[in-house]
């Protein structure tokens, strides 16, 4: 067991069993602070956020990163990721290595502390990456099965096609915001008489999607693919996604070339970027694939992980947010490998940035669908909360907040949180 994963490994900075950022953790993350506005990165700790700007700048990394390349002053984490993994896990190993309550040459060293660390409550946490691209995924065969059984009945909920591949669409990356940013219902076009005959106005069926999202770390040059052995060699670490959705813009466009405006006005994600060493202990077995998938497509590696998901709905006139839904990443049929490598199949080439999501990740159960289409079951079953308001979609004031964690024996790898308010149309 390496350091970082040792589940005894203690910090001098105070955390908790159920805290988000134990020593196990730490994702990165950009920010800036009340006392300075530049941006640079850092890992959360407990409460805190460690600026590792400043240990670089007082030495701290010397010989786990190249000699002056300024990685952590950068307003993104490009830089670092494109370092590749030999140095991802050498930065790690420094960070831990001076977080231990053993080890007293941060701890101790009160210049250089008072420095480094800032309470969540002083800084502002931006978005943690430039996503050059971002691929959205179909990825739960649960999602795909409750959706087509909606939409054509459960004897062709599926199509044809989905237990052989990966379904995916390219998404918009300039549209990708950051936790904490609120967003506008969408204007388009829908056929609200099903007759086709469509109007233009506002998005009267407005959803939310529960996903994960993997961040490329180190691309591959156009015409090589990424083989699936050598996935964790790219994918630098994974967010929490909200992939917005404007149902009924989605029903009018789709056919014949899939998701376009219903989708392009707004993705949220988590400020931090957990890295896939703080997710290794928490590989499990994955979804049964029958049939086997094509050789391209079979890992000798198995990548599911449990990771607890929650989704909770506060609207403004409730006192406190309201659970709805609850799931687990591991629920996914096509893994992030097997998104990797068939995305790359061709000769795709990837970037440093680039964002791959997973797609709606429900569960087997109703109080484990991903999103309200699944919940209401398309608005014929509306949930129903404590106050007494009901929904069947989602309604101006919304605010929505999806949470997730890996349990450890005593401590949690968390992902904090993505949240964001659904504001009237503009």
């Amino acid at each position: 067991m390496t350091a970082y994963t040792d589940q005894k490994l203690a910090s001098f900075i105070k955390t908790t069993p159920t805290g988000h950022f134990p020593i196990q953790n730490l994702p990165y993350g950009v920010f800036s602070s009340s006392s300075n506005a530049l941006k640079r990165v850092g890992v959360a700790i407990g409460s805190q956020v460690l600026d590792l700007s400043v240990l670089e700048e007082n030495g701290l990394f010397k010989g786990a990163t190249p000699l002056n390349a300024n990685l952590f002053s950068a307003g993104s984490l490009n830089r670092f990721m494109a370092c590749g993994p030999e140095v991802w896990r050498t930065v790690r190993e420094t960070i831990t290595q001076l977080l231990r309550a053993d080890n007293p040459s941060l701890r101790d060293n009160s210049p250089i502390r008072e420095k480094s660390f800032f309470p969540f409550s002083e800084v502002e946490l931006h978005m943690p990456v430039v996503i050059g691209d971002y691929t959205d995924f179909y990825a739960s065969k649960y999602h795909a099965e409750n959706v087509g059984t909606m939409f054509r009945g459960a004897e062709n909920a599926l199509m044809p096609n989905y237990l052989h591949l990966p379904v995916g669409y390219h998404g918009r990356s300039s549209s990708v915001v950051v936790s904490g940013t609120d967003i506008h219902r969408p204007y388009g076009q829908t056929d609200p008489s099903g007759e086709g005959e469509p109007t233009f106005g506002a998005s009267r069926l407005m959803d939310f999607e529960l996903e994960m999202g993997s961040i490329i770390g180190y691309g591959n040059k156009l015409g090589s693919p990424i083989e699936i052995n050598n996935a964790g060699d790219h994918i630098f670490g994974m967010v929490l996604v909200n992939d917005w959705s404007a149902r009924d813009i989605q029903k009018w466009e789709y056919q014949p070339l899939g998701p376009f405006l219903a989708k392009n006005f707004a993705t949220s994600i988590s400020p931090w970027v957990v890295p896939m060493d703080a997710l290794e202990p928490f590989r499990v077995e994955g979804q049964k694939m029958e049939p086997e998938p094509l050789t391209y497509l079979c890992s000798k590696q198995n990548w599911a992980f449990d990771v607890s998901l929650e989704v909770s709905l506060q609207s403004e006139q409730m006192d406190s947010p309201a659970v709805i839904t609850r799931s687990n990443l591991r629920h996914l049929y096509w893994s992030i490998a097997q998104q990797l490598a068939h995305h790359t199949i061709t000769g795709c080439n990837m970037n440093t940035g680039d964002m791959l999501a997973t797609g709606t990740i429900s569960g087997p159960d109703k109080g484990s669908r991903g999103c309200m289409l699944e919940l209401s079951w398309k608005g014929t079953e509306p949930l129903s909360f404590p106050n007494g308001e009901t929904r069947k979609f989602l309604q101006d004031g919304d605010r929505v907040t999806m949470t997730g964690w890996c349990q450890g024996d005593g401590y949690r790898v968390g992902f904090g949180e993505v949240t964001g308010k659904l504001l009237p149309a503009t």
